[in-house]
């Protein structure tokens, strides 16, 4: 418990030897620059998987233009996500919290802005790539051949750029900076192994379980260690109080270091590859399930006696929304995963639920509880409108819920029409008006999205800092206005 506590004393105190104020450490204009990104290729993704949406319902409203064929959009609805928002939403809050943590700047600041330049080039040229038909032939790692080493260099600077403070850091390090700095070299090894190997280096059904590996250690070794990582940071913080146990929290980092590797695989059951890997990716998975309900009793046990602030506290509320979806879907990994359920589930729309559930109703919202939390300290006023926020947060969470659900229970459906022996059109048909409710529950996280965004830039426009926030003068130190450091 002792060393839990040191958030609150790591956030609130400097070093004598160390800057005195925020803005000596961090970059916060770059953190508001991330963000703008992310938002930008949630909007982007959101359109994209519009599209798709009425593609099923046989509403496709471009179905002359090749460029805007519904599987090239597809392809681009995942990657703004994966890259696009979840990656430029982390690298802000890198920004934010290694500083604050470490009581170090980052390695380089001009390197820092070479950084998000690079980074949105190599997300909107693997856009166009896709659209253009320079796809390659993988799940999730469908970015150009072309780009792939230039996202490599780049995963590189951003692992030295905040490495090198974390590294610098003297005696024992709080749980977060554990999970970010696996994560720094966790996502530099799992992109090069998913981009380059099955392109280069293996075929045939090794090439699937490489791929599969990757799938899923795209999820576990880039997303998870950065979530829990930011969690672990903003939660005690929120609620003025330790961590529940701190070694409960390491427990969680040597299980996802340990089984997460091993996992991937079950996206592949039922093939040609060797059946010992695939009793393996299931068992691991099901241990993986009790690491994170470790990590889900950590964090409910923190709130222990004070529920109500959820209520009143609406980033927390964010952050604990994503805790009962991780247990949710935490609880039907555990089954989906076995090789009984997955002969109903395989292939089927539940699948499809699972995913949107993980990435948009654990991290998605993590990261726009952040972003509500963090804007106005960034703009120095308070939101525009602070029912707008609400507005935004039950459009999110209430359309992820009828689509989740939607979809899982659509998904058994086609899997009971595949196992009654039914013609393939039958599915479709049971399928359609389930993808119609899909559309609809999307549209209103749409919505809520626009909302948000919308939000912000009002609130941007009567920000007293406003002009400060898009000039740039990296010969200076105190790049912004100075802040209390208290988070």
């Amino acid at each position: 418990m002792e060393a839990t506590a040191s958030i609150s004393i790591a956030a609130t105190t400097t070093s004598a030897a160390g800057p005195s104020r925020a803005s000596d450490l961090v970059e916060e204009r770059l953190v508001l620059w991330y963000f703008i990104a992310a938002l930008s290729y949630m909007l982007i993704s959101m359109t994209a998987g519009v599209l798709m949406g009425l593609q099923l319902i046989r509403h496709n409203p471009l179905p002359h233009w090749e460029v805007f064929s519904p599987g090239r959009w597809r392809m681009v609805h995942t990657n703004a996500i994966a890259y696009g928002f979840l990656a430029n939403g982390f690298l802000g809050m890198l920004h934010w919290v290694v500083p604050r943590l470490t009581r170090h700047p980052v390695f380089s600041r001009p390197l820092s802005y070479i950084i998000f330049a690079a980074w949105q080039f190599v997300v909107l040229a693997t856009a166009v790539g896709l659209l253009f038909g320079e796809a390659q032939g993988l799940e999730w790692g469908e970015t150009p051949v072309w780009i792939d080493p230039v996202a490599q260099l780049g995963l590189l600077l951003v692992a030295i750029n905040f490495g090198d403070p974390i590294l610098r850091v003297k005696g024992p390090m709080y749980v977060t900076l554990w999970y970010f700095l696996s994560a720094l070299v966790w996502t530099f090894l799992t992109y090069a192994m998913g981009n380059f190997v099955p392109q280069y280096c293996v075929t045939g059904s090794a090439a699937g379980a490489v791929g599969g590996l990757f799938i899923h250690d795209l999820v576990g070794l880039f997303v998870t260690p950065l979530g829990w990582g930011m969690m672990y940071y903003f939660v005690p913080i929120l609620l003025q109080r330790p961590m529940w146990s701190h070694g409960m929290s390491l427990v969680g980092f040597w299980g996802l270091a340990f089984f997460y590797p091993l996992q991937g695989i079950h996206h592949f059951l039922y093939t040609p590859i060797p059946m010992f890997l695939q009793y393996g990716a299931v068992l691991s998975t099901i241990a993986l399930e009790f690491v994170v309900l470790t990590v889900i009793i950590n964090f409910v046990g923190t709130l222990r006696g004070t529920g109500m602030e959820c209520l009143r506290n609406l980033p927390l509320r964010y952050f604990y929304t994503g805790i009962l979806f991780y247990f949710l879907t935490c609880l039907q990994c555990a089954l989906q995963v076995t090789m009984t359920f997955q002969a109903l589930v395989h292939f089927t729309d539940w699948v499809v639920g699972h995913a949107h559930m993980v990435m948009f109703g654990v991290f998605s919202l993590w990261q726009l509880g952040m972003m509500t939390y963090l804007v106005p300290k960034i703009l120095r006023t308070g939101w525009y409108r602070e029912d707008w926020c609400h507005w935004h947060y039950w459009g999110s969470a209430g359309g992820l819920v009828v689509m989740a659900g939607d979809l899982i229970l659509g998904g058994l459906f086609q899997g009971w029409s595949w196992a009654a022996l039914q013609p393939w059109e039958n599915s479709l048909q049971v399928s359609i008006p389930f993808w119609s409710v899909r559309l609809v529950a999307g549209l209103v996280m749409f919505w809520a999205q626009i909302v948000f965004v919308l939000n912000l830039y009002r609130t941007w426009q009567r920000s007293p800092v406003r002009d400060s926030l898009f000039r740039i003068d990296l010969s200076r130190a105190d790049l912004v206005p100075a802040v209390t450091v208290e988070s």
